[in-house]
């Protein structure tokens, strides 16, 4: 829930793979040593510098969707959720396609 920040961009994505829960949970931890998380099983939320990482893992998919005040801070904000994510799925290809709104 983005609470001090007015959210005037967005992009998601929807990544195919089996082990959606245990990722954002990964997600989450790693996040949690620096940045106010939030998270369980089925939902997170990652308030990073430059905006916020919100999370839900279904059955075969995670949803992730990214947002910043500016629209400029997005491709950031897609690229540390990607690289991290891409660490600990390391065991499978990812297919990441962010889509704007």
């Amino acid at each position: 829930m983005m609470t001090a920040r007015n959210v005037r961009a967005a992009s998601q994505t929807s990544i195919a793979t089996e082990h959606a829960s245990k990722y954002l949970q990964q997600l989450c931890k790693h996040f949690a040593h620096k940045r106010p998380v939030t998270f369980d099983e089925r939902n997170g939320q990652i308030s990073l510098m430059t905006g916020e990482c919100n999370l839900r893992a279904e059955d075969a998919s995670l949803l992730v969707r990214v947002e910043a005040e500016e629209a400029s801070q997005l491709p950031q904000l897609e690229d540390v959720v990607v690289r991290h994510l891409v660490r600990f799925a390391f065991r499978e290809e990812l297919n990441v396609e962010w889509t704007q709104g």
